[in-house]
């Protein structure tokens, strides 16, 4: 009860952000294309401070172990989904936004703070597995999906900053190097930016739009089914019955983490590619939206059937 009870607090307060954004739009202080500039905030600024913060802790080997898991656990996600997503494009004609929406959720901004907030601090560092192998994802596959790029640039990939901050925060962690305090002060402060920058462009871009366009769009009941309850409940079936939520004393809680992250509501990054690329940026807002409504009951309801198999 008391995790639905956090669940549901962290959801409404995206929900907060969300309209803050849509006040500026529709009292007329910004408009829906100034939103570029905080997707450009977000991605390339709070996002690498939020990565490289995640890593400053002190190294066990019980901490490497249940990263391992962590990281384990997101990649055989990404596998599974990847193929679910292409799988159910085919057959039902979704597009690269719409694929995307279905991989990708928001495991960063939603998921460190509900963590932190349900297992303690300790455990935020483990929600870094599945946030880490999602960033790289997010700049190769995600992005190439989206902007129907048909091959990676290796060399962009390596240069792009937040591949760059996983290297130096993978870097940090495994050699225990001590930043000066002013540096994790700042670091710290600047990632804690990323969910209420992602949410506020949501809300610009929906303040342009016909509130009703939000829930007469069909295709976006579909997609959250899939999203939020078809993927999630194949990992926990997967997590469950192969034994991997018995591998260590604390695999069941780290990998509870990684279902958070798989059930959360679409990535708000895949909104900021679209505004950024010019991709349909307004549905992939109302997409985004609908999740996040649906996820009030959906989040609650997996973590659930998670703790009760």
């Amino acid at each position: 009860m008391e995790l639905s009870i956090l669940l549901i607090q962290q959801i409404c307060q995206l929900f907060i952000m969300i309209f803050f954004g849509f006040l500026l739009v529709r009292g007329r202080v910004l408009t829906a294309e100034n939103s570029k500039v905080l997707s450009i905030l977000l991605l390339y600024v709070a996002c690498p401070c939020a990565i490289i913060n995640s890593f400053m802790i002190d190294f066990t080997s019980d901490k490497l172990i249940g990263l391992g898991i962590s990281f384990l656990g997101a990649i055989l996600v990404h596998i599974i989904f990847i193929p679910l997503a292409n799988l159910f494009g085919k057959i039902f004609g979704f597009t690269p936004i719409e694929k995307a929406t279905l991989i990708y959720s928001n495991s960063g901004n939603l998921i460190i703070p509900l963590v932190g907030a349900i297992l303690g601090n300790e455990w935020v560092i483990y929600s870094s597995g599945y946030m880490v192998i999602q960033t790289i994802l997010l700049w190769t596959h995600a992005k190439s999906l989206v902007c129907n790029e048909p091959s990676f640039d290796i060399k962009k990939i390596l240069l792009n900053i937040n591949i760059i901050a996983i290297i130096i925060g993978i870097c940090l962690f495994m050699f225990q190097l001590q930043l000066p305090s002013l540096l994790v002060d700042t670091f710290s402060k600047v990632g804690s930016m990323m969910g209420p920058l992602a949410m506020i462009v949501i809300g610009m871009l929906i303040g342009e739009m016909d509130l009703r366009s939000i829930f007469v769009e069909k295709r976006t009941y579909l997609i959250s089914l899939f999203r939020l309850v078809v993927f999630p409940l194949i990992m926990i079936l997967i997590f469950k019955f192969t034994g991997m939520s018995r591998l260590t004393v604390d695999a069941d809680k780290i990998l509870l983490i990684t279902i958070l992250a798989a059930s959360a509501p679409p990535a708000a990054t895949i909104t900021q590619f679209a505004q950024l690329y010019n991709k349909h940026p307004g549905y992939a807002s109302i997409m985004n939206v609908m999740g996040v409504i649906f996820s009030i009951i959906t989040m609650p309801l997996m973590i659930m059937i998670y703790q009760l198999l």
